[in-house]
């Protein structure tokens, strides 16, 4: 069963259910050896598209799940497929899967819009089917509705699922916060699972909801991200945006720095970036295939070093900019599957941990590497960074939330690296 799984039927199934509302879900799943198919579940067998070693053929699943989708649609649709995608209609939508392998059944899959409602719906069995008026913004009936304002772009993560590496501190807690409280649900993915652990409880006691999910991983690691991946389908059925944001730093000349520390930067910052794509765009892929107009976003936090040297901080910068290559390169392939890959460039985040940090911070490690002239504290340090700030102050979680907000609310940008620098460093 869980090689099924994993292969991600729930993963199409959400992508069905996308391109026929043009909202986003959640998809769970329960094994169906411990319950009976409940008589108004949407039963399909993709026996056909099961290999040998039970993983599942994308192509081949994903047409049977479309063809076999119309028929019952056309059958349990008021006036058929045509009233089904016309404007204001009425339509029903199971809310239950049962997959099958000929006469047997594999796992049941349980709908809803979002997490706390697709557990009740598992919990007590419930597969009602879904009543609801096709919507105006429906993918299958789609119209262009200009204008949105400032106030409505948070809206635009609403009920979708969201994943942040490196979200328990720093700029990462930020984003993890805001998309919550936009109504999201985040997976906060980071190394230091107690503070992910902690951040989500909190998150949920304030949205009194089940707004993130903790979960642990190593992104220099492929095992670590690709478990990571599983997990997020397996809980969720899927996902729509991906920030990459996990990176460390450790300053150094490049007539002093070890290797080790080097290459500690680089594993993180650059290869952890091209792993989390992979694995988020494999994901993304196969959605498409039951959702072509559905638009997935992956995003790096990168750096104002990113587009720009750092001095003693060769590491760092080189892997940013390295990252902006592969941002580059991977909205090139990714576009034909309607994934979108663009970066975020913040300058100085002078009150996280990366900056502020009394024995890591970057005030410390420049201090200690002598990269301010006449420095003899870590606030002579951070004076004289912020005096490199036209707008003379550091860069908030809030600055790089407009940014994010922005890149998933437009259509038409991809390869893009978005600077949010107080004017320190500009477009070009």
């Amino acid at each position: 069963m869980e090689s099924v799984e994993y292969a991600g039927i729930a993963t199409i199934i959400r992508g069905l259910w996308i391109n026929t509302s043009g909202c986003p879900w959640v998809v769970m799943s329960s094994p169906s050896q411990a319950e009976a198919v409940p008589p108004e579940a949407f039963v399909i067998d993709i026996g056909p598209a099961l290999r040998e070693d039970t993983s599942i053929n994308d192509d081949i699943a994903a047409k049977i799940f479309r063809e076999a989708y119309t028929a019952w649609e056309f059958e349990k649709a008021p006036g058929g497929v045509e009233a089904a995608v016309q404007t204001g209609a009425i339509r029903k939508q199971p809310s239950c899967v049962a997959v099958k392998n000929r006469d047997t059944v594999l796992a049941l899959y349980w709908i809803d819009r979002d997490f706390d409602a697709a557990k009740k719906r598992t919990s007590d069995k419930n597969a009602a089917l879904f009543e609801e008026k096709v919507p105006h913004t429906s993918i299958m009936n789609y119209k262009y509705i200009p204008g949105i304002n400032a106030a409505q772009r948070a809206d635009v993560v609403k009920n979708k699922i969201a994943l942040v590496t490196g979200g328990a501190q720093g700029i990462g807690q930020e984003i993890v916060r805001s998309l919550a409280t936009s109504g999201a649900l985040v997976f906060i993915a980071d190394l230091n699972l107690q503070g992910a652990e902690q951040q989500a409880q909190a998150i949920n006691t304030a949205c009194k909801r089940t707004a993130a999910i903790p979960v642990q991983v190593n992104v220099s690691d492929e095992a670590s991200v690709q478990e990571l991946f599983e997990l997020v389908v397996k809980t969720a059925g899927g996902l729509d945006i991906c920030i990459s944001n996990a990176g460390v730093l450790k300053a150094g000349s490049v007539l002093e720095q070890n290797l080790d520390d080097f290459k500690f930067v680089t594993d993180v910052n650059y290869t952890g970036f091209f792993l989390v794509s992979k694995y988020a765009a494999l994901l993304f892929r196969r959605q498409h295939r039951t959702a072509r107009a559905w638009k997935t976003d992956i995003i790096q936090i990168n750096s104002k070093s990113g587009l720009e040297g750092s001095n003693k901080n060769g590491a760092y910068s080189g892997g940013k900019f390295g990252g902006l290559g592969l941002v580059a390169s991977f909205a090139l392939e990714l576009v034909e599957y309607n994934i979108k890959v663009n970066a975020v460039c913040p300058g100085n985040f002078f009150d996280g941990p990366l900056w502020s940090d009394p024995e890591k911070g970057l005030f410390i490690q420049y201090l200690r590497a002598g990269k301010v002239p006449g420095a003899r504290h870590v606030t002579d340090v951070k004076a004289y960074y912020e005096a490199k700030v036209p707008m003379k102050r550091g860069c908030t979680g809030a600055d790089v939330m407009r940014a994010i907000y922005y890149i998933i609310e437009q259509e038409y940008e991809t390869g893009q690296a978005v600077p949010v620098t107080g004017g320190q460093v500009m477009l070009h």
